[in-house]
């Protein structure tokens, strides 16, 4: 394997800095980022989509794990080091500049790759959204994403928590998330203000016959005053209250109360 110089050197000698306009938080710790790379299961050989690379901390952990790497980044400033870790990798890492929720990745692979990153966080949400809502089974193998940690809990939160929304129905209905590790706030350079968390998720089979655009307007109602009763929230969408009649769900339950698989029934009579 390619000796390589620590990665504050590297970033020395290119003088680049975390830009909080882009949501970097660089990750130094070689073991933390190893750990993370392992994540998805055994990845020589694999492909990988990483967004975000910045430098290049977790690209190195990916490559020294025997993936095959195709990175987009948005700042320019980090190509450099990049091209520089691809040398040091040969045949293994392609750089793509460009925004990643302008760019559709998935023609990029031969096959379904795992998507390994340490998001952005201002964009993070945003591309999970997207990633959960392609066609299913989706073109991805599974997802290992950095969250702030209360995006994280979001994303696992169970009925009855503050955390359980919208966002927890769609990762939950048709597939398997979980908080693989939690990452301290002081790993980071610059430190954020909040904690982070890395969560793994692996597709499952769809529940058959709901429409995700249904499932999306039954959440966006019931969520969108999440304090009131399904009776007052879910009104306005036609059909709603008949198919919790339908299904047995008394509509004077609130949405936060509401599993993930009692939405899916009520969807799938929507739909």
């Amino acid at each position: 394997m390619t000796d390589l110089p620590p990665l504050r050197d590297v970033i020395a000698r290119h003088g680049l800095s975390a830009s909080k306009a882009l949501g970097q938080n660089f990750l130094f710790d070689a073991q933390l980022l190893a750990r993370i790379a392992r994540i998805p299961g055994d990845l020589d050989g694999a492909e990988v989509l990483e967004v975000g690379p910045g430098p290049g901390g977790l690209t190195r952990a990916l490559l020294q794990a025997g993936a095959k790497v195709t990175a987009i980044e948005r700042d320019r400033r980090c190509i450099p080091a990049l091209e520089e870790l691809g040398e040091a990798f040969p045949g293994q890492l392609s750089v793509i500049e460009g925004d990643a929720l302008a760019i559709d990745p998935q023609p990029l692979f031969a096959g379904k790759p795992h998507i390994v990153a340490n998001l952005p966080y201002n964009v993070g949400t945003a591309l999970l959204i997207g990633w959960l809502s392609s066609p299913w089974l989706p073109w991805w193998q599974s997802l290992t994403l950095m969250f702030q940690r209360e995006v994280a809990d979001r994303i696992v939160a169970a009925p009855g928590s503050d955390a359980y929304g919208r966002l927890a129905v769609l990762a939950q209905w048709r597939s398997m998330p979980r908080i693989a590790m939690p990452v301290h706030r002081s790993a980071f350079t610059p430190p954020p203000k909040v904690m982070s968390a890395v969560v793994h998720i692996v597709p499952d089979e769809a529940p058959e016959n709901v429409e995700l655009r249904r499932l999306q307007a039954l959440t966006a109602a019931a969520f969108g005053q999440r304090r009131k009763m399904l009776r007052q929230t879910l009104r306005s969408l036609p059909g709603a209250l008949e198919a919790l009649e339908a299904e047995g769900i008394e509509a004077t339950r609130r949405a936060e109360t509401i599993s993930v698989s009692e939405f899916v029934a009520v969807a799938r009579r929507l739909s």
